[in-house]
């Protein structure tokens, strides 16, 4: 099992105890690289916080010449980019290329285009990295380019794919004639229309089945992204759908992959997938500590965990807290009795209509619903900046054949745990335990992860919230809404 544990640059690296952290970077430091990765400033995302990196590339091409003045880019003007982009990186607040840009942008932005496979945790400034590409390829100068989508990027969630059109739509802001489409399952009522845009934003199945009814027109793609590709490539359905969507493509079109993780099997689907690609992998010099204190409650049973969770209430509003759920039942269960006791939540699964779904993540990036209650929906890739406390009212665990032993989910177990503790903050995440069995999965992931998750006893709720609070009052957990 040990030889699947994510490689260096995932959050793996990351997990640890608070006291272990190097010490918060001063604010000058903080403010000298200045750009944000994932959502926008505008849209509530969080800093991109570079510790030191190593970044490996391995080149398909044996005649790459790592002399080449592009071979590695130390300012974003070296490359040639149209002046309007330049202006909405400057409006982003990006002063100069993170290191993963540094390596990834030559590679992605070289003529004839090459395909990529990049291997990159959320914050180091991958989205940015793909959507630039994409901008620089893009051709507006008729009116029928820009209705004609050239480029397509597929993302696991309505949630990240609305995510990635913040960032494009920001970046691209002074780009005449950009237009963005959105192919993510619409409401049932909604008319499909023809998709007349230059880039589209859109969830696999449903790409999928605009491309089969001619809502959209995929001849002129020049560009295929795939963000969270280890899962997307992984899981199944979307796999299937991913590789569908890809044969009704052009044969010639130039395919990225990124990122936190490629366990080995992901990794040769993925060179299939992206044939003769550059490799890009982001590797620690050391492992960085950046302060996800783990803890867990022992509760005596089901109904035992939904009175822990009302008694944590207040600690759930100090900053933006997520409350990770096994389904959609229990979601909404939990959320009908929180708020007839008159606490304020939201609660956000793939079975809630699309535009309400919009609406539920659009309360919660602006601050106006702190707790969030939400299944694997919201695991990935979602960065929202003032997210403290994460909450694992069900241990993630995979689907097993009935009679067999309970598995714990490393992988979305770490994902979900990510969304607090984002770019160099401090974040909680606090794990119930009401069962031998779910007990059993716990120590799989103290593990499997070599970590030690502290037991916080509930018979003195003083000492739980004066151990939470201390660490999520310590100014390096600190964001504020909207910036």
């Amino acid at each position: 099992m040990a030889s699947d544990a994510p490689s260096g640059g995932s959050l793996a690296d990351r997990i640890s105890k608070p006291d272990e952290t190097k010490p918060a970077e001063t604010p000058e430091a903080a403010t000298d690289n200045g750009q944000t990765d994932g959502a926008a400033g505008q849209m509530g995302g969080s800093d991109l916080h570079e510790p030191e990196y190593t970044v490996e590339v391995k080149l398909s091409d044996l005649q790459a010449d790592p002399n080449n003045p592009l071979f590695s880019v130390k300012n974003f003007e070296d490359l040639g980019l149209d002046p309007r982009i330049l202006q909405g990186l400057s409006a982003m607040n990006f002063r100069k290329p993170s290191k993963i840009q540094e390596r990834a942008l030559p590679l992605l932005m070289g003529n004839p285009a090459k395909n990529l496979v990049g291997q990159s945790q959320s914050g180091t400034g991958k989205t940015a990295a793909f959507v630039l590409n994409i901008l620089s390829r893009l051709d507006l100068s008729t009116e029928q380019l820009q209705k004609t989508p050239q480029a397509l990027i597929l993302a696991p969630t309505r949630e990240l794919a609305r995510q990635i059109v913040g960032v494009i739509q920001v970046m691209g802001q002074f780009l005449d004639g950009l237009v963005i489409g959105t192919a993510v399952p619409a409401d049932s009522n909604a008319r499909p229309a023809k998709l007349e845009c230059s880039a589209v934003v859109g969830t696999p199945g449903t790409v999928m089945d605009m491309i089969k009814k001619r809502i959209m027109v995929a001849a002129k793609l020049k560009v295929l992204v795939l963000d969270e590709a280890d899962n997307m490539l992984d899981q199944q359905g979307l796999g299937d759908q991913c590789i569908r969507v890809k044969a009704l493509l052009p044969k010639d079109i130039q395919v990225v992959l990124f990122s936190a993780t490629f366990p080995t099997h992901v990794h040769q689907y993925a060179s299939k997938f992206a044939p003769s690609a550059n490799e890009l992998t982001l590797q620690h010099e050391e492992l960085t500590v950046e302060g996800i204190k783990q803890l867990y409650l022992d509760c005596a049973d089901e109904e035992d965990k939904y009175r822990t969770l009302v008694q944590l209430y207040g600690l759930l509003t100090v900053g933006s807290s997520i409350i990770f759920v096994k389904t959609r039942a229990s979601a909404t269960e939990i959320e009908k009795r929180m708020v007839a006791e008159g606490h304020t939540v939201a609660s956000l699964t793939g079975g809630i209509e699309g535009s309400q779904r919009d609406a539920i993540i659009d309360q919660f990036r602006a601050g106006q619903a702190k707790v969030l209650i939400t299944t694997n929906v919201l695991a990935r890739g979602i960065d929202v900046s003032t997210v403290s406390m994460v909450i694992n009212y069900d241990i993630p665990e995979l689907h097993q054949p009935p009679g067999r032993e309970r598995q714990a989910d490393f992988q979305t177990y770490l994902h979900r745990i990510g969304r607090t503790g984002r770019f160099g903050r401090v974040g909680v995440s606090i794990s119930f335990v009401s069962n031998r069995e779910e007990w059993n999965m716990l120590n799989q992931i103290q593990k499997y992860f070599n970590t030690d998750i502290q037991r916080i006893d509930t018979k003195d709720w003083d000492e739980v919230e004066d151990i939470i609070k201390k660490t999520i009052k310590n100014p390096r957990s600190q964001a504020t809404f909207g910036r």
